[in-house]
């Protein structure tokens, strides 16, 4: 089958699905333009800053569109096209772009708290603990996977035989994290222009290409030869300033010049299938029982995550976009809209990946990072562009993927860290408690358990990922649910995608564990990889179930009251 056609049928049903669902969406749970939104009310130019909605989608878009819908399709894709493609659309439609919104309209609604806040608001102190707790860990997980993801991609060395050397990629892969360390750079003069100067619309627009351009140039002139190790310490780094810096600093800048990546990096795979229009070389469905994955449930769904459905995604809403909407009308746009984006970018990469398989059908070998960067930089050469310019682009996109996840789920990290120990005043808590609360501290503490789940590697991390992160999106919707009943809005629509997430993530994590034991009754197990595995598993089944059991009790106690 013809990638193109597969890629217009996804927009299609993706836009159709924003313009009818979301709307609708929108209009029962009642959209008020002329309210005060936190950003305006609270605005301290710290995290409550009232910002452009596309500024803010920018950083919507920015943050969720991470590793998670490229790794995520490529690799279900040994399931068959035909069931990701599937599962990215309904999902993408009634499961996480519903998710996405409702979690920002919550807690738009509700003085930009975050979810933990919310919880505790309408279920209680106790449920408030538990997902704090739930929260931080999944942070842990995505710190480490994505992490190590950028140090991959940066590295410019092999080890053989024991002999370490450069790799063949080295010049184009240190390239790529020179041009990084110069977007970080660029992005916090953009900041301070745009905090002085105050430039919006086509200023704004002109002066963020300008830094992007200056980063790619400046960046691909001066590559930085160094190993993972050293990419590890300098990510950790980064992700330290800005979980603690202002918003308008450096992630909100960074997010925004990142955009133009990304609408490059897109047009340029959507261009590739329209004049190339590759066959779909991947097969249609290879089967139920995969022998490297598992089976096609729940494995399928907790791989595809990002692309289709992610509880991290409503973290950002409620955490970082909820406190920077200035209109309310701007809503849907960054909640849902920027959630049906992400769903045609997971789209793009499983036909890229269609593209670049063998006629035979089997899959191109290397990451799926590799393979889908590799696949779009084949694209822009056909237009022209150097292989050394296209190759550099799209290492440095396919990292800032996961560059720009990496600095929203760090802060929202210390802010979950901060929230489990805070008390309503803190002015006279106790000295360890203010310690703890301490955002230099909290950051500290946070990046140092991240850094130790590293040592466990990406490959050994992601089916934990998913699991998790599926699992947060149904605790997040069953509270939304509370909340929604709790004001007399429609909730019916979320009951479904809870209950079937639930089921996925709980089937998917008892097997994962079960697995992990059986590695060490065998003797293979090694601590510092399935012993930190099980119990990071064991410890989220714990708290899910804990959780989903008291937001239960409150869903089925609370009555519903008027709108407010």
């Amino acid at each position: 089958m013809n990638t193109l056609i597969i890629v217009l049928i996804a927009a299609v049903c993706l836009f159709a699905a924003y313009v009818l669902y979301g709307r609708w969406l929108a209009k029962k749970w009642g959209i008020d333009p002329r309210a005060k939104t936190p950003a305006v009310k609270y605005n301290d130019g710290q995290d409550y800053v009232p910002t452009d909605g596309w500024t803010v989608f920018a950083h919507q878009f920015s943050s969720i569109a991470g590793a998670g819908p490229v790794t995520g399709a490529i690799q279900a894709a040994a399931f068959g096209w035909v069931p990701v493609f599937l599962w990215i659309l309904l999902g993408g439609i009634f499961f996480g772009a519903v998710t996405d919104f409702g979690a920002l309209y919550a807690s738009v609604k509700n003085d930009g708290k975050s979810m933990g806040l919310l919880i505790e608001k309408y279920i209680g102190k106790a449920g408030r603990k538990l997902f704090l707790g739930f929260c931080w860990l999944f942070t842990l997980i995505v710190l480490a996977a994505f992490a190590d993801m950028v140090a991959d991609t940066f590295n410019a060395y092999v080890v053989t035989d024991g002999v370490r050397s450069l790799s063949e990629n080295a010049r184009v892969n240190g390239a790529a994290g020179s041009i990084s360390l110069f977007f970080i750079l660029f992005a916090a003069v953009f900041g301070l222009i745009q905090r002085k100067m105050k430039f919006t619309g086509w200023k704004e627009v002109v002066i963020g290409l300008v830094c992007t351009v200056l980063a790619f140039v400046f960046g691909m002139n001066l590559p930085v030869t160094l190993g993972k190790e050293a990419w590890i310490y300098i990510a950790f780094i980064y992700i330290f300033l800005a979980a603690v810096l202002p918003m308008w600093f450096l992630m909100q800048p960074r997010d925004y010049m990142s955009t133009f990546m990304f609408i490059g990096m897109i047009a340029g795979a959507v261009l590739g299938l329209i004049f190339a229009h590759p066959t779909m070389n991947l097969p249609a469905y290879t089967g139920f029982d995969n022998e490297n994955l598992g089976t096609l449930f729940p494995i399928l769904f907790v791989t595809v995550a990002c692309g289709a459905v992610s509880g991290f995604h409503s973290l950002v809403s409620s955490g970082t976009s909820s406190k920077t909407i200035s209109n309310e009308k701007d809503m849907l746009k960054v909640g849902y809209g920027a959630m049906v984006l992400e769903s045609l970018l997971a789209v793009i990469a499983l036909c890229v990946a269609g593209a670049a398989a063998s006629p035979d059908g089997t899959a191109a070998v290397g990451t799926p990072f590799q393979i889908f960067s590799s696949g779009v930089a084949g694209f822009l050469e056909m237009f022209g562009i150097p292989v050394y310019v296209a190759q550099s682009f799209m290492t440095m996109c396919v990292s800032a993927l996961a560059f720009t996840t990496l600095d929203s789920v760090a802060r929202i990290g210390r802010m979950s860290f901060q929230e489990l120990f805070s008390v309503d005043d803190m002015e006279h808590a106790e000295g360890w408690r203010k310690l703890l609360c301490n955002k230099y501290f909290a950051t500290l503490i946070t990046l140092a358990f991240g850094y130790i789940l590293t040592q466990v590697g990406y490959s050994n991390i992601w089916p934990l990922f998913g699991s998790a992160n599926q699992l947060l999106s149904a605790l997040v919707l069953i509270t939304l649910c509370v909340f929604l009943k709790v004001t007399g809005r429609e909730m019916k629509t979320l009951v479904p995608p809870f209950v079937i997430m639930l089921c996925v993530t709980f089937t998917a994590l008892v097997q994962r564990t079960i697995a992990l034991v059986k590695a060490f009754t065998a003797g293979t197990g090694v601590f510092m990889v399935e012993g930190l595995q099980l119990i990071v598993a064991i410890l989220l089944m714990i708290l899910g179930v804990t959780i989903v059991f008291t937001s239960g009790k409150e869903l089925i106690k609370k009555k519903a009251v008027k709108n407010n």
